[in-house]
């Protein structure tokens, strides 16, 4: 079988990551950085280190933090032909501070950069189309800027109207719920994904109660699959042939951000493969217990030669 042609779209960013936990950002301390970052870009360099032939639509500024994106993704064989270089601005950045406890505060700076500059819907549509994307992803993070989240839902709509597919993380914002536009996005996009991978606390926001309560809601509205990423508790995905689950790997863990971005990419990939859900839950499950393992957030990326390793080291 050929291998699958997949796409995404939206922010790509450098990230930073503070060496001390507790910082907040309110004080001095050190970054390790800069890392390629940006979710929707993590999950594509995974995809074509899968072996998806991948393809990406954004933006980034005409600077040293710009290229450290684009030799990384050039590296894993994206094709780059819609990611646009903006003068005069510079490349979306994040940085990231971890608590003692895991959690993680961010500072952004994406509407203010080259990272929100997408190429326009119609110029993104057709190039996908041309090169025969049977999937397109999004992640739920590119809906906070209003000029993006246009971009996505027109990108996303022209997708369906041409029998292809879309995959959702819904990546939820806690602090953009109450926009509308926002949640109309968010809203119209479950409406009409194929994939739908929430976190658990996407899940609880979303559809408070147990996955086996309102998953099948998600089926009967057209989704093909509908998968709950836990953690380090492992997934859970229902589709047409019944419910599967697996169960999480106990790692160290030096960095989670864009486990879940690693998992989704694998997972992708293989359902577009032709991979049985249960199949695919097993290797995105080990991918995102590589990516946790690694500082930087597509640093821990992984081939399925590595996947195999880690699963077979594993009995």
């Amino acid at each position: 079988m050929a291998a699958p042609a997949i796409g995404a779209l939206g922010e790509l960013l450098v990230e930073f990551v503070a060496e001390d936990k507790g910082t907040r950002h309110l004080r001095p301390t050190r970054y390790a950085g800069p890392f390629p970052s940006g979710a929707p870009g993590i999950f594509i360099d995974q995809a074509a280190r899968q072996g998806a032939r991948a393809h990406f639509a954004g933006a980034v500024g005409d600077d040293a933090f710009g290229r450290v994106v684009l030799d990384r993704l050039a590296q894993a064989g994206v094709a780059r032909g819609l990611i646009r270089t903006v003068p005069g601005l510079p490349t979306g950045s994040a940085f990231v501070a971890y608590d003692a406890d895991g959690s993680r505060d961010f500072v952004f700076n994406i509407a203010q950069s080259a990272a929100a500059r997408l190429p326009a819907a119609d110029e993104i549509a057709a190039g996908f189309a041309a090169a025969g994307v049977g999937c397109v992803h999004v992640s739920g993070s590119v809906l906070g800027d209003p000029s993006m989240r246009a971009t996505v839902v027109a990108v996303c709509a022209a997708t369906k109207a041409r029998g292809a597919r879309v995959s959702l993380d819904p990546n939820l914002r806690a602090e953009l719920t109450g926009d509308p536009g926002y949640r109309a996005a968010l809203e119209g996009l479950l409406g009409i994904a194929d994939y739908v991978l929430p976190s658990d606390a996407d899940a609880e926001a979303l559809w408070p109660g147990a996955f086996d309560d309102w998953a099948p809601g998600l089926l009967a509205r057209g989704a093909r699959a509908v998968v709950l990423k836990r953690g380090a508790d492992g997934a859970v995905g229902l589709d047409a042939t019944g419910r599967h689950a697996v169960a999480g790997h106990a790692v160290p863990v030096v960095d989670p951000t864009g486990a879940g971005d690693s998992f989704c990419a694998t997972l992708v990939t293989a359902l577009e493969g032709g991979a049985p859900l249960g199949d695919a839950l097993i290797r995105a499950n080990a991918a995102g217990a590589l990516a946790v393992q690694a500082l930087g957030p597509m640093e821990g990326n992984s081939t399925p030669a590595e996947i195999d390793a880690f699963l077979g080291g594993r009995g």
